[in-house]
């Protein structure tokens, strides 16, 4: 059991995911701790899916720490390419995000337009404590084509080549509070914020 005024750990080391769902999180009362700053040790993601590595790393994170567990395992799914880079999207190419869409660029080299759709998705879990039999798990992903060459400076990862249609340029060319509204973490925090808002109401009557 818990309250809305605990604390939580995100399984993650990435200073920009916790700083955005810090934010998304701040209505519910959660005060969202990175793992760094507790000590926890990452465990190696071994799962097949985005599902399965997300609930790896928070069931570990919960473990370590006692506390309830955000994770977030999130990738590029590329149609043209059966859905690499897919749970690999951070290691790639193993050189970085300017590696990464190097190698995506080759990989798609001469592919006309109409055959480079691709989707971002991403997999939130919440475990509400280490042996949690039913996390729960929400799902985002947003539709886009890859371009031929990287369009704008913002964002990161393979945001300067993914095309997003309705705004008809690249997700790095996106104002920042835009990505944050439409994006696939935007939806799958969205649904986040929805489930654990209605888990906290049913365990706290």
């Amino acid at each position: 059991m818990y309250t809305c005024s605990q604390a939580v750990v995100l399984a993650s080391g990435n200073a920009g995911k916790l700083a955005e769902l810090s934010r998304i999180l701040a209505p519910l009362g959660l005060s969202l701790r990175a793992q760094s700053e507790l000590g926890v040790v990452e465990v190696a993601e071994t799962g097949l899916t985005f599902v399965e590595n997300a609930i790896i790393k928070a069931r570990a994170a919960a473990d370590q720490t006692g506390l309830p567990a955000i994770a977030d395992d999130s990738g590029l799914e590329v149609d043209w390419l059966q859905g690499a880079p897919g749970i690999h999207s951070a290691r790639y190419s193993g050189a970085g995000d300017a590696g990464n869409n190097h190698k995506l660029l080759e990989a798609l080299q001469d592919v006309p337009w109409p055959d480079r759709t691709a989707r971002y998705q991403c997999v939130l879990v919440y475990m509400r404590h280490a042996l949690d039999p039913t996390p729960i798990i929400c799902q985002g992903s947003w539709e886009g084509h890859i371009l031929d060459s990287a369009q704008g400076e913002g964002g990161f990862g393979y945001d300067p080549l993914f095309h997003v249609e309705a705004f008809n340029c690249s997700a790095a060319q996106l104002a920042p509070r835009t990505k944050n509204r439409v994006s696939h973490r935007a939806v799958a925090c969205a649904q986040l914020v929805a489930a654990v808002e209605r888990d906290i109401a049913q365990r706290t009557r």
